[in-house]
């Protein structure tokens, strides 16, 4: 499980999402986003925000997104219609599978996962996917698992989970909630969409070099 920050050149070589960066605005401040990458993805992850692409002008409140395409405009420009926190991605992944704002809370762990060996004290569940998947740190501290191992993160930090490998909330620092971007590539392999439990799909299928 790379983890990587914001700015070019951190991700993996093998990641379809090559970089990102989260935009604080204050209430009425503007941003002009030069294009960076063959595709492009916007999740407004606090406050209400207006993204102009092109012609098109939308106004997007917490957890509203928007894509660019290789066949659109060059770029964005944003206005902050309160204070907003923006997650921009820039990559070459052929779909979006799915994308958005989660929350982690400590709690009596889920028994219908996939069984680990590791101490947990949350409510999420021990899972993987047939695409890989991004998660963005946006408030709180928390200990992840993936691929059997754990690794302490903090707000700013992505880390990054390859096709087939299981991952995981174990702990969160304080009371919670912890709060993160979600972001997952193309569909590979079975092609299922959502969290995946051997229990219930069948063993896990990972792709070694995805570490």
């Amino acid at each position: 499980m790379p983890i990587f920050r914001a700015g070019a050149g951190q991700a993996p070589a093998w990641c379809e999402l090559e970089r990102f960066e989260l935009i604080a605005l204050q209430r009425g401040e503007r941003r002009q986003l030069p294009r960076t990458g063959q595709r492009e993805h916007l999740i407004v992850c606090r406050g209400l925000l207006q993204a102009t692409s092109g012609a098109t002008t939308s106004t997007l409140p917490e957890g509203g997104q928007l894509e660019l395409t290789a066949a659109e405009a060059e770029g964005y420009s944003l206005t902050a219609l309160n204070e907003t926190l923006v997650f921009h991605a820039a990559g070459h992944w052929g779909s979006i599978t799915s994308s958005g704002i989660f929350t982690a809370r400590p709690g009596t762990p889920p028994t219908h996962d996939t069984p680990y060996p590791y101490a947990k004290t949350t409510t999420f569940d021990n899972h993987y996917h047939d695409c890989d998947e991004y998660w963005i740190i946006l408030d709180g501290h928390c200990r992840a698992v993936s691929e059997g191992q754990c690794y302490d993160v903090a707000p700013g930090d992505c880390i990054v989970t390859g096709m087939g490998w299981h991952h995981d909330v174990a702990s969160i620092e304080g009371e919670g909630p912890l709060k993160g971007v979600w972001f997952e590539g193309t569909l590979e392999g079975q092609k299922r969409v959502g969290h995946l439990w051997e229990p219930q799909h069948g063993p896990a299928e990972p792709k070694p070099e995805r570490m």
